[in-house]
């Protein structure tokens, strides 16, 4: 059995670890590269909680305008329309 872990639009919270937490997939949104928006997880923000998110893998979507300029320096990678995973 695989498991995803997919997170919406959403501020950071405690549950997120243990979402990501040995999961197959984990999807999460990137709205900011490093502003704080509201209901919205950032890059940055994704990127100081790192050791706490331990998928397998890790997909942003929901990307700003701001993290679509800076794409080259994601940590993960970043899905596209019509990014199809095989698990």
């Amino acid at each position: 059995m695989k498991t995803i872990g997919y997170t919406g639009d959403t501020d950071w919270c405690e549950a997120l670890p243990r979402l990501a937490d040995g999961a197959d997939l984990f999807i999460a949104e990137a709205y900011s590269f490093e502003k704080r928006i509201p209901q919205h997880l950032s890059h940055a923000t994704l990127l100081a909680h790192r050791d706490e998110l331990r998928a397998k893998r890790i997909v942003l979507t929901h990307p700003g305008v701001e993290t679509l300029a800076r794409r080259s320096e994601l940590a993960w990678e970043l899905a596209d329309d019509g990014l199809v995973i095989e698990l």
